[in-house]
């Protein structure tokens, strides 16, 4: 009897080149997760370059995650149609591209376009490698893979920011754009060589050939082949992935998802998109406070690994409130830490373990929630029109603090985001 591709992928050992898929995934999204923070370590060269106040360089911080809400949501739901790995061919083009033009932006203007445009790469990356984990993995290993993507975001954020800082001693802030626009370009060989299309979207759209790109990539997998593929959904059933999101079956969860992503993210990224600003206020040099934002992501990379490791014996959903409960309350004492650069590496580490553990739990939480045939839709559009949270997060954060208010006040207020999202979580159909 014939079986379906899929059900290999699901109940059989993972082969080499599914861990390699995996690991090159992991590597995209510590890309991304440099490209986004970029701006972070450049902030304050900026800052004192151009003479801008706090509420307009929040706007500037803002402007690739305004670009990826775009991407995530027409380039995820492009994804469901036209195939994860033209995608993120697509995505290294379009970041590449615009983080060469940022490092040769001569005002904010120009800066501010040249990161919209690369927040259209990274939204779109993100909703497709996160499909392609997914697709990737086998059953037993699917959500501890997804999170272990996403623990990619800050470990990029690690490597990229330690170089970062060393090119602040030397070079001025473009030297970050242009560091990592190579970086980015070095990964298209990498994906051509080593990503194929996930086998789960070439059953599904079944284009020309399927049959025969299906078998190739399971012999590179080490898995046996099949001699047809599972019939196809009749036409239109895996189209228009957006409009399913709001069926009755869907609509629910994509809303309390949606609204639990949206207010935790605002949390997520005024701390990420914030501390070397906050840091360099207080004192310090641009290279020492971008250590600090180094260390919030070290905390990051910790809580992530350490949520997926947990998810194999404990419910996702109960460990992503826990985080986010927690994250509210260490966000807001990084608000009360004296300007001691230890002290603020410490309670920036610890924050970042628990913002960054469940943003993490929320890439598990869309495998399970979203099926296969609108999962990088779904994917996509949950984190787009979270980005929407993104972008508003270090807005709102410039304009209290062009305000007047204090430090603190602006720490609890920002973070309050996190103990909406725990309430969404908690409201999701199937609570366990």
């Amino acid at each position: 009897m014939n079986q379906d591709p899929r059900t290999i992928l699901d109940t059989e050992a993972m082969g080499r080149l599914q861990v390699i898929v995996v690991g090159v995934c992991v590597l995209l999204t510590a890309l991304d997760g440099f490209d986004v923070l970029s701006i972070s370590f450049a902030a304050p060269g900026i800052a004192d370059e151009w003479n801008i106040s706090r509420a307009t360089l929040g706007i500037v911080l803002s402007m690739e995650l305004i670009g990826m809400s775009a991407g995530s949501i027409v380039l995820g739901s492009v994804a469901d149609s036209f195939g994860r790995r033209p995608i993120i061919f697509i995505c290294l083009t379009i970041m590449a591209t615009g983080m060469i033009g940022a490092s040769t932006a001569n005002s904010i203007v120009a800066l501010s376009l040249f990161r919209f445009f690369t927040g259209i790469g990274i939204g779109g990356m993100l909703a497709s490698t996160n499909a392609m984990v997914a697709e990737c993995a086998n059953a037993r290993h699917r959500s501890l893979a997804v999170t272990l993507m996403a623990a990619g975001y800050p470990l990029g954020v690690i490597i990229g920011g330690s170089i970062s800082s060393e090119l602040l001693i030397h070079f001025d802030w473009r030297a970050i754009f242009v560091f990592g626009a190579c970086v980015t370009a070095i990964f298209i060989p990498v994906v051509w060589i080593w990503l194929p299309e996930s086998i789960g979207f070439l059953i599904k759209q079944q284009p020309g050939g399927a049959l025969m790109r299906v078998n190739a990539t399971l012999r590179r997998m080490g898995h046996r082949t099949v001699a047809a593929l599972p019939e196809k959904e009749v036409p239109g059933a895996s189209r228009a992935s957006v409009v399913q999101l709001f069926s009755p079956r869907l609509r629910r969860t994509t809303a309390l998802l949606t609204l639990a992503y949206f207010a935790h993210i605002m949390t997520f990224y005024f701390m990420l998109k914030w501390i070397p600003k906050i840091v360099v206020d207080m004192g310090f040099e641009p290279s020492k406070a971008g250590g600090v934002l180094v260390w919030a992501n070290v905390g990051g990379m910790c809580g992530a690994v350490l949520l997926g490791l947990l998810a194999r014996r404990f419910g996702v959903r109960t460990l992503v409130i826990t985080s986010l409960v927690l994250a509210f309350v260490l966000v807001s004492i990084f608000g009360a830490v004296p300007a001691d650069l230890g002290s603020l590496a410490l309670i920036a580490a610890v924050a970042g373990f628990f913002t960054n553990a469940a943003v993490v739990g929320f890439y598990a939480l869309f495998v399970e929630a979203f099926p296969t045939e609108v999962r990088a839709g779904g994917t996509g559009f949950v984190i787009g029109m979270g980005r929407g949270g993104a972008a508003l997060g270090p807005v709102i954060a410039g304009l209290l603090f062009a305000s007047g208010q204090s430090l603190l006040v602006v720490a609890i207020m920002m973070g309050a985001g996190a103990l909406i999202a725990a309430t969404a979580i908690a409201l999701l159909p199937g609570n366990e």
